[in-house]
């Protein structure tokens, strides 16, 4: 399940409000996987999930009780690299 819809299913309609968006992994060693990059393998997932990161954050209410949440979605280089 993609973490929008598990997000969609857990907290109150209309009251999603999503936090760090403009955060993004970055590579600073440079790491390799096998022949591929690290970073190559992160805008690779950032294109094909249409996410910056592998968790969504954010707040929003349960039954009318204000909420933070954060959700991974584990399409997002959770598991074997297939491009």
């Amino acid at each position: 399940m993609r973490s929008s819809n598990r997000i969609e299913l857990l907290i109150d309609l209309g009251t999603w409000g999503p936090t760090d968006e403009d955060l993004i992994s970055l590579d600073p060693t440079e790491f390799q996987f096998e022949e591929e990059l690290y970073k190559d393998r992160i805008d690779f997932y950032q294109r094909r999930t249409r996410l910056t990161e592998a968790i969504q954050t954010g707040t929003g209410q349960l039954n009318s009780i204000p909420i933070a949440i954060g959700v991974m979605d584990f399409q997002f280089i959770g598991g074997v690299w297939d491009p």
